[in-house]
C-alpha cells in the first residue's frame, strides 16, 4: 500500500509541475501541440527513471562513503545531461519528426528542474531503490498528465474567440494557474500532503 501512496502522491497530490512548480519551461514551451507534449512526456519518463536509479546509486555508493555529498548537484546534473544526449540521439535517428517538433526544448530536459528535483526528493526522503522507482514513475506520469492536459486545452483555445490581449502566453498562464488551483483540490487526498 505504501508504494501506491508514493505513486499517487507523486502523480496527483504533489504533482511536480502543478504543485511543486518545477519543470515549467518545457511544460509551457512544448505544450502547443499534443503530439509534441506526448513525445516530451516519453523523453522525461525515460530520463527521470534512469537518472533516479543512477543518481541514487552514485549517492549511496560513492558520495556518502567518500564524504563527497557536497558534489551531489554537479554529479546529478552530469548524469541527467548524459541521459538527455542519449534521448536526443535516439529521437534524431528514429523519430526525426518529433525531434524537429521538440526543437530547443529537447536539450532543455537537461536543465529541467523537475528531473533534478525528483532526484533530490528521492535522496531527501531516503527512498529505497523500489520506492525511488515508483516515485520517479509517478512523478514522470504526473508531468505527462500536466503537459497533455495543458496541450489539449491550448489546442482548443486556438480555436476559441479570445481577446487579442490574451492570445498566446497570457491565456496559457491563466490556464496554468487554473490547473494548479484544480490540483490544489487533491491536497489532503487520502491523508497525503
Amino acid at each position: 500500500m505504501s508504494l501506491f501512496l508514493i505513486f499517487l502522491s507523486a502523480f496527483l497530490v504533489n504533482n511536480i509541475v502543478l504543485m511543486r512548480f518545477l519543470g515549467l519551461c518545457p511544460w509551457l514551451g512544448v505544450s502547443k501541440k499534443l503530439s509534441s507534449a506526448i513525445g516530451m512526456s516519453g523523453g522525461v519518463l525515460f530520463v527521470m527513471l534512469i537518472a533516479s536509479w543512477i543518481t541514487l546509486a552514485i549517492y549511496k555508493l560513492v558520495l556518502v562513503p567518500l564524504d563527497l555529498i557536497y558534489l551531489r548537484t554537479a554529479a546529478f546534473i552530469l548524469v541527467i545531461a548524459s541521459l538527455v544526449q542519449l534521448v536526443e540521439m535516439v529521437f534524431r535517428k528514429f523519430i526525426p519528426a518529433l525531434y524537429s517538433a521538440l526543437g530547443i526544448y529537447l536539450p532543455l530536459i537537461t536543465t529541467n528542474c523537475a528531473i533534478l528535483g525528483t532526484t533530490f526528493l528521492i535522496i531527501d526522503n531516503e527512498y529505497t531503490f523500489v520506492k525511488a522507482t515508483v516515485f520517479a514513475i509517478g512523478t514522470a506520469f504526473g508531468f505527462a498528465l500536466a503537459i497533455i492536459l495543458i496541450s489539449s486545452i491550448r489546442e482548443r483555445l486556438d480555436l476559441a474567440e479570445i481577446p487579442d490581449a490574451l492570445k498566446g502566453a497570457p491565456i496559457a498562464f491563466i490556464t496554468a494557474s487554473l490547473m494548479s488551483l484544480a490540483f490544489l483540490g487533491f491536497m489532503g487526498f487520502l491523508g497525503l500532503s
